[in-house]
């Protein structure tokens, strides 16, 4: 799987694009949409106006004191002509989204970077900016950072990488979030970072970390074999109602951890998708959650020296 697509909802409303094609005050520029009814996805393209001018002529255009989503798209690297600070951006306009409840950052696809390629900076000025967030999103983790956070209103986190630093998992771990329900994370494989082990994870695997967990993905991860066999025993999933293993390398090893461990009856949904698991292990597991949504798609029959994440560079 890549990530081709821009997303055409998000946080519930539909999408509007404000991109370097839009120019104020242009004859037959199409009218924009009231500002509050949709998520707003702000983005230029590779070697063209830089992001910065379409970031504030956005700012003259829409009212942003209506805008509840926004989506950054892209925003330049470093092999542009072109590059921008997206969190100095919103930082410095914060007081121009008071009703700003979900921001993602880096809503960007393969025909403008690879995950691995988008480049961030230390996004804790955002959390701090925008403490009514209730959910953020990130995709990439090339050079991003941040600080262990305390947030009472944040309900939804996902990180989207093709390899999540330990450092960051750790960081995580160690933050203050009573309201979280909702977490999801790409560990990705160790050439692109993704250093993670069952060890960096084990506040959130605990329970204690975060009271309000409802759902838990940890995902894309080539050492799904092993998350599986943590989660089996891991105390936060008694309280979960929907578990991810999906997008990695989960594979009969993974499968069996489950079904030998704790109860998984009590889940509403399970999310294996793009999986290395046999037929025989997919029926054991059906017949012991009968009661369970099962995402079982994307089966992949490989040996163990060929399995692979879905999204890696």
């Amino acid at each position: 799987m890549t990530i081709d697509h821009h997303l055409d909802t998000y946080a519930g409303q539909l999408v509007a694009e404000f991109t370097n094609e839009y120019v104020i005050d242009a004859a037959g520029a199409p009218p924009l949409p009231p500002a509050g009814d949709h998520a707003w996805r702000v983005r230029t393209e590779f070697e063209e106006t830089p992001f910065n001018e379409v970031w504030n002529r956005f700012l003259d255009t829409v009212d942003t004191t209506q805008v509840t989503a926004l989506l950054i798209g892209y925003w330049g690297a470093e092999y542009d002509e072109h590059e921008a600070d997206p969190v100095a951006l919103l930082t410095a306009a914060a007081s121009r989204f008071p009703k700003l409840r979900s921001l993602f950052l880096g809503d960007i696809v393969l025909e403008e970077s690879e995950v691995s390629w988008i480049e961030h900076t230390d996004i804790g000025p955002i959390l701090a900016a925008f403490p009514d967030l209730e959910r953020l999103d990130v995709r990439g983790s090339t050079g991003l950072v941040f600080e262990p956070f305390k947030s009472d209103a944040l309900k939804t986190l996902r990180f989207e990488t093709g390899g999540l630093p330990a450092s960051l998992v750790r960081a995580l771990g160690a933050s203050d979030l009573p309201a979280l329900e909702h977490l999801d994370l790409w560990l990705g494989t160790r050439i692109y970072g993704g250093d993670a082990t069952v060890d960096d994870l084990a506040p959130v695997l605990g329970g204690e970390r975060f009271p309000a967990l409802r759902h838990l993905g940890l995902e894309n991860s080539e050492t799904a074999d092993d998350l599986a066999a943590a989660v089996a025993s891991a105390p936060v999933v008694a309280r979960l109602e929907s578990l991810s293993l999906a997008l990695g390398t989960l594979a009969d090893e993974g499968a069996e951890a489950l079904l030998s461990g704790q109860p998984l009856t009590h889940l509403r949904k399970l999310d294996l998708h793009h999986h290395f698991v046999g037929d025989a292990l997919l029926d054991r597991l059906r017949a012991a959650l009968p009661g369970v949504e099962i995402d079982s798609g994307g089966q992949i029959a490989a040996d163990r020296d060929r399995r692979f994440i879905t999204v890696s560079e």
